[in-house]
């Protein structure tokens, strides 16, 4: 890619960041888009009236970019919790890292690259001149100025691991404090318990009642034995949805709105009095739901949540075998309440193996259909391979501004739009993977997913850019060195075109929320209400692989083209004000991790590290410096060493609290009065949902369901 080209797409990108933050402005101010700018406020009645017009609902405005930059982290966590704060930390941890980075590679590799005689340099013509001239390609071979070049590499592997073991240690301590002063919760006192051993004198919840009193006699509370409830949980469903429609449209100004039509988006079907259709409706799925619930006494599955009176006596009983039979009583921590996924549980043990063995499949697949819209993105990125592929459009592609869009702004733009397919993918694929936390499916979603755009986003161009049949360059290991310092920097100026796509517009246009806007005007339009809304939640299996993507681009190509990290640094700045403001106004978390996420972006920053250590010692080989690429082996050693040491040190954290932690707490807790109260509702805090009494509709019987109060104690 030339100079003119990715100028011409930093200007069309600026332009659309500089649109996406105009239109931000002025929609939000809008009264009847609140649901779509400021959710949380809406769900939290704390939204302020705009019934007048005024001109200042037209005038864009930065005062939100003030309020997301005074927000403190104190108040992050009590509005977001832990897992809020740590999305943030990784923002934080970034721009510290690659302005480490780009102090170093602006002001001395980038002068070095540049100064270099490698590729032949017309000061003349600069912006016809390709990106590479400011990359390790123009350095000489053999030149003692690449020994800055490692230098560099030793500087920044230094900083680096400095600063990921100071994040590692503030966010472990802070996961610790955060433990300390937070409210008993339901899962720090329960454990889930699976393969309860089928008994033909006894039911699950006798069988699990009985061994738990037996043998855990001092700490053991109570159980919920779980059901199939899935039919019953879509009726519950329909349910609650029609009451809420029914309570807005009785709280509107007038009790009874004039007839509709009953079918689709209200402009087809019968003309009927929308209240009274409604409470009919809800009539109907009430009875449904009191039948479905009482015909599930027989539909126990091998599986219970079981409860402790302490912290101490649930993770005792998590910890130790429970059975003589290793495949029975297996134990494994408890979600919160909330967070519990219930369609798996029925599932037996092959049903879940079958299931992740299809995932992997699928997964395996995807990977090799993506390779599609990477080759096709090389083919445009590459001009002279464009006019091969398709000659008639050599007088189209001889106009220059056409030929740097195309080669400039296209191809990143079309890979971020099938990228934007795949992770709702791979939430699916983790949610039929046999999990049963919400939170779970989506780190499984965010793994996936982060090694998915590593291997095609960055492997895969890389070598599709390069020579395809380099690609069995990993079953020969010792060539994966020289192959990927010959391949990786010539695709420098495709990823900065990237970052600048994906990351600056891409960023910029999470502040506008386009689909849910558009999704809100549709429904004002048709049915008139925007009241059936949800907050939603920070979508981190989409976020956090895109920001670990680009710190492995900012590692990769620190000391190779330097040009991409004030690229970088520009992206870590907007995505750290645009996310706060967005935590602050639009998403609410539905459940917590305590920072879990956390150890993942670790990894992934070390596996950065080593590939980089990798490609130096294969460019300083090819760059005829031998020795240079000797003295970079050691860098991946010990950078491994320091990660074993990391595991060591802190992960077990992030696996489950102490002993000490737990017993402190559960001692703290006996004086505490609320406590008594907090295990009488613990008795039954993880009974499924679709279980409860449901009792909307006026007429509707008032007598408990047969399994409202069915619970062992």
């Amino acid at each position: 890619m030339i100079l003119s080209a990715l100028l011409t797409s930093v200007g069309i990108n600026l332009g659309l960041c500089f649109l996406f933050f105009t239109l931000y402005s002025i929609l939000r101010k809008q009264p009847s888009n609140l649901v779509v700018y400021a959710p949380r406020s809406v769900a939290e009645e704390n939204a302020e009236e705009r019934s007048r017009f005024n001109l200042g609902r037209l005038v864009p405005s930065p005062g939100w970019v003030r309020r997301a930059w005074q927000l403190s982290e104190e108040e992050l966590l009590s509005i977001s919790g832990l897992d809020g704060v740590v999305f943030m930390r990784i923002f934080i941890f970034s721009l510290r890292v690659f302005m480490t980075a780009a102090i170093i590679g602006i002001f001395v590799l980038l002068p070095v690259n540049f100064l270099g005689n490698q590729l032949s340099l017309d000061f003349s013509d600069l912006p016809n001149k390709s990106l590479d001239v400011f990359s390790i390609s123009n350095v000489n071979n053999g030149s003692n100025r690449l020994w800055i070049h490692l230098c560099a590499v030793y500087v920044f592997t230094a900083a680096v691991c400095y600063l990921l073991y100071y994040e590692y240690d503030y966010i472990s301590s802070k996961r610790i404090a955060c433990f300390y002063t937070s409210k008993p919760q339901p899962n720090q006192f329960t454990i889930l318990v699976r393969s309860i051993p089928v008994s033909s004198r006894s039911s699950f919840s006798e069988t699990v009642e009985n061994f738990f009193t037996e043998f855990h006699s001092s700490t053991y509370l109570s159980n919920s034995i779980v059901r199939r409830s899935s039919k019953l949980q879509q009726l519950v469903n329909d349910a609650d949805n029609m009451y809420r429609r029914l309570v807005r449209l009785k709280s509107t100004r007038h009790t009874r709105e004039r007839p509709r039509c009953d079918g689709f988006l209200g402009l087809f079907g019968h003309k009927v009095d929308l209240v009274d259709h409604y409470e009919k409706k809800l009539q109907d799925l009430e009875d449904s739901v009191r039948v479905e619930q009482s015909s599930l006494v027989a539909k126990e599955v091998p599986a219970a949540f079981v409860s402790f009176k302490s912290r101490y006596g649930a993770s005792l009983a998590l910890q130790i075998q429970q059975g003589v039979n290793p495949t029975e009583w297996i134990t494994e921590p408890a979600p919160e309440p909330q967070d519990v996924y219930w369609p798996f549980f029925s599932a037996s043990f092959v049903k879940r193996w079958i299931s992740k063995l299809i995932v992997v499949l699928a997964v395996i697949v995807l990977t090799v259909i993506f390779l599609i819209p990477v080759f096709i993105v090389q083919g445009l990125a590459n001009l002279a391979q464009l006019e091969t592929w398709f000659p008639f459009l050599k007088g189209i592609l001889s106009i220059t501004f056409i030929s740097q869009v195309i080669t400039g702004y296209l191809p990143s733009l079309i890979l971020q739009l099938f990228l934007s397919f795949v992770p709702p993918i791979m939430l699916m694929l983790s949610s039929i993977q046999g999990h049963i936390a919400h939170s779970r499916i989506e780190r499984s979603a965010c793994n996936k997913l982060v090694w998915f755009t590593i291997w095609n986003i960055f492997f895969a161009n890389v070598l599709s850019g390069s020579a395809l049949s380099q690609v069995n360059v990993f079953l020969e290991p010792k060539e994966i060195p020289r192959v990927l310092a010959q391949a990786v920097p010539a695709q420098a100026s495709f990823f900065i075109a990237y970052v600048v796509t994906s990351g600056w517009t891409s960023t910029s246009s999470e502040l506008c929320r386009m689909f849910a806007l558009i999704c809100n005007f549709i429904k004002r339009t048709c049915s008139g209400n925007d009241d059936d809304f949800e907050v939603p939640s920070v979508p981190y299996h989409s976020e956090i692989p895109r920001i670990i993507l680009f710190g492995l681009l900012g590692v990769t190509y620190f000391f190779l083209a330097p040009l991409i990290l004030p690229f970088l640094l520009v992206y870590y700045c907007l995505g750290y004000i645009i996310y706060r403001n967005q935590l602050l106004n639009v998403y609410a978390p539905k459940y917590q991790t305590s920072g879990k996420l956390w150890p993942l972006v670790h990894n992934s920053m070390i596996f950065s590290l080593v590939l980089m250590h990798t490609i130096a010692i294969g460019i300083f080989g090819l760059k005829k410096l031998p020795l240079a690429s000797t003295l970079s082996i050691p860098l991946p050693i010990l950078t491994l060493v320091f990660n074993d040491y990391c595991r060591k040190r802190f992960l077990p954290i992030f696996m489950a609290y102490p002993a000490e932690c737990l017993i402190k707490k559960d001692k703290s807790d006996q004086n505490d009065p609320t406590m008594a109260e907090f295990l009488d509702k613990l008795v039954t805090a993880y009974q499924d949902p679709a279980l409860m009494p449901i009792q909307h509709s006026q007429n509707s019987d008032r007598h408990s369901p047969l399994l409202g109060a069915d619970n062992n104690v």
